[in-house]
Order: C-alpha cells, then sequence, then structure tokens
C-alpha cells in the first residue's frame, strides 16, 4: 500500500467506481495538459486497483461460502 492510499480514507467500492467514471471522463475529453492527463491516468489506476480488491474480497467470500456449504 503507497502512502498515498494510507493517507486516503478507504473508498468504498460505489465511490472508487464512480470517481473512476469521472476520470475516464476528463481523460476522454481531451483538453487536458500531459502532466494533467499523466494525474489523472495515475488516479484511474489506482481507483481502479480499489475497485478490484472489492471485487476479489466478494469472490473469496462467495467462494467461502460456497465451500462451507458443500462440507
Amino acid at each position: 500500500m503507497t502512502t498515498e492510499q494510507k493517507a486516503q480514507p478507504k473508498l468504498s467500492y460505489e465511490q472508487a467506481r464512480e470517481e473512476l467514471g469521472r476520470v475516464v471522463e476528463r481523460l476522454e475529453a481531451g483538453g487536458t495538459s500531459l502532466e494533467e492527463s499523466l494525474a489523472l491516468w495515475q488516479r484511474g489506476e489506482e481507483l481502479a486497483a480499489v475497485c478490484q480488491r472489492w471485487l476479489d474480497g466478494a469472490r473469496a467470500k462467495l467462494d467461502a461460502a460456497r465451500e462451507a456449504r458443500t462440507q
């Protein structure tokens, strides 16, 4: 976990997904400087990772529940 991730409050999946959508819209709209585009890209990568962690956690819970049910 990066220092920036530790400093940020934990985002819900929905919050991260919504912000990621806004980042993508800004990147697709263009008109930003290279520096701003790179910052947006980096933020998008961070948000995508947050979403992936939530999805991985949900998958693990589902797998555990299925396994517990079959035992």
